[in-house]
């Protein structure tokens, strides 16, 4: 009861000629006790409804800024509520959200700073109504709101008090991007937002050029602070959604802007935030928007002179390579969500390996340098390798898969080269999928430079067992002690299993074709009495 009366008492001061003080002291009230507040009662669903509109009639009056602030904040607490939502999302209503956010249409420049935080409130509603309204997504299009948003960018350029509005304008085109499949294709080709974005994701990292595709590093250089890690996080995500299905370059512009664009994603990698975990967020939305780079701009990575204390391979900077190898790795080491956050970087590292020949050479040298112990398992220990052979064998499908993909790469997509490091146990995945089982090599060409293996290796190699990838001590065959009858038992017994198995459809048996995919072996069966009959 308590908490109607409190909201009757908020209708009773939104009403035309209420005392302006009076609403300004009870709104107050109101966002400071509900600040923290996202689950709402539901019994008072209908006053809440209530509550937005009368807000809503309030913003449409000429009401001094502050006044302004305190009913844009209410309304941003109560839109955490989809449910209150259908008298708020309609066109009207999100025009004058818009008019406050300096969205309207002509808008030439910003008001002064005194507005700011009215603008950052209406453009916080927004992102709330947009998010949790699919009637508000629609209407977003038919206001064109994407345009709005990408001229604001262009008024807080070079204007560092514009910080925060910049954060949420990003953060508003982030969602009408992943929430409307048209907006986002409107941003990408109509309004040709992706420079646009590159240059608000440059200037709040303060990036400074030293040559084309070239920025500045310095290892010494203090962390990003926490407003200018948000916002870069929020560019980066926008510029995720406008760049999905960009593998494709079409001109020398669109290969310029996603150069430009590895440049400072190279900067990104070798940066950090002002804490462990933004850092880990700021690296982990890097990754994931270079994997929307086409990868024919991904030499980029490499493209800086090696410099005293950065990683040289071959005389190559490897410093933004050794990044994802880090990130890579501490990604395995955190043992969960691997779908989400790991494939994205082993797809990408992927991607770099196959198509880049000094990039998969450096990766190879720290992930699967030459064997001399074989002793354990492949997938035992501690290293690299060990970590990603495990995840060949994972219950996660593309997990699993793409861990398997990257190794393959490596070995330049060779069977052999591949078994060497994994066994064939690990592989037998891989292999059957690609109709390797039988050896040879995958459909992507590669540098013909061999391999060499250590003397150890060489060494143990005879001894190795194939299937686990490792060196075992002898053990004793147990058909050494049987009897012919015995074995003959035993080896029935096994057929009957077989047949019992798959006659109730538990198991498919099997077999190779002669280009090493598989086959069920009753096709086989036929095909090969067929052949002996012609």
């Amino acid at each position: 009861m308590e908490k109607k009366l409190e909201l009757d008492l908020i209708l009773a001061v939104l009403v035309p000629g209420a005392s302006e003080e009076e609403r300004d002291t009870s709104l107050a009230a109101f966002n400071e006790q509900n600040c923290t507040v996202f689950r709402f009662d539901v019994a008072d669903q209908e006053k809440r409804k209530e509550l937005c509109e009368g807000l809503l009639n309030i913003l449409q009056t000429d009401i001094k800024p502050s006044c302004q602030l305190r009913c844009l904040e209410a309304l941003r607490i109560l839109s955490r509520d989809k449910k209150v939502l259908i008298p708020v999302a309609s066109k009207e209503n999100l025009q004058v959200l818009m008019r406050l956010a300096q969205l309207g249409p002509g808008q030439e420049c910003l008001e002064e700073e005194l507005h700011f935080p009215v603008i950052v409130e209406a453009l916080k509603c927004l992102c709330n109504i947009v998010f949790n309204s699919h009637v508000a997504q629609k209407l977003s299009l038919e206001l064109n709101v994407a345009a709005a948003l990408c001229k604001l960018l262009q008024l807080c350029q070079d204007r560092p008090s514009t910080h925060t509005i910049k954060s949420f304008t990003l953060r508003l085109v982030f969602l009408l991007s992943l929430l409307h499949a048209d907006i986002r294709s409107q941003l990408r080709n109509e309004l040709q937002a992706l420079p646009l974005l590159t240059q608000a994701l440059e200037d709040t990292l303060a990036i400074q050029w030293l040559s084309k595709y070239v920025t500045a590093e310095d290892s010494r250089a203090s962390p990003h602070s926490l407003k200018d890690t948000e916002c870069a996080l929020e560019a980066l995500k926008a510029l995720y959604n406008v760049t999905l299905d960009s593998w494709n370059v079409h001109s020398e512009s669109d290969a310029h802007h996603f150069r430009s664009l590895t440049a400072i994603l190279r900067h990104c990698l070798l940066t950090t935030g002002p804490t462990e975990d933004k850092t880990e967020q700021l690296h982990s939305n890097t990754v994931n928007l270079l994997s929307n780079i086409p990868v024919s701009c991904l030499d980029v990575l490499i493209s800086p002179e090696a410099q005293e204390g950065s990683v040289i391979y071959s005389g190559i900077n490897m410093e933004a390579i050794q990044a994802l190898l880090d990130f890579m790795e501490k990604r395995i080491d955190k043992g969960s969500n691997y779908r989400e956050g790991l494939t994205p970087v082993l797809s990408l590292l992927t991607a770099c390996s196959r198509t880049h020949r000094n990039i998969r050479k450096f990766i190879k040298a720290q992930v699967l340098p030459p064997l001399r112990d074989v002793s354990n398992r492949p997938e035992v220990g501690t290293t690299v390798r060990n970590k990603l052979v495990r995840l060949m064998t994972h219950v996660d499908l593309d997990v699993k898969q793409i861990a398997a993909e990257f190794l393959f790469v490596l070995c330049k997509e060779r069977v052999d080269s591949l078994l060497k490091y994994t066994g064939y146990g690990n592989a037998a995945g891989l292999l059957a999928a690609r109709g390797l089982l039988a050896g040879g090599r995958g459909d992507h060409w590669y540098s013909d430079d061999e391999d060499t293996d250590t003397e150890e290796y060489k060494s143990a190699k005879p001894n190795i067992n194939l299937i686990t990838g490792h060196v075992e001590e002898p053990m004793p065959n147990p058909l050494d002690e049987m009897t012919e009858e015995q074995k003959e038992y035993e080896a029935m017994k096994l057929v009957n299993m077989f047949d019992k198995l798959s006659r109730e459809e538990v198991i498919k048996p099997v077999g190779m074709r002669a280009d090493g995919s598989m086959a069920p072996l009753e096709d086989l069966a036929c095909k090969s009495s067929d052949s002996d009959t012609d």
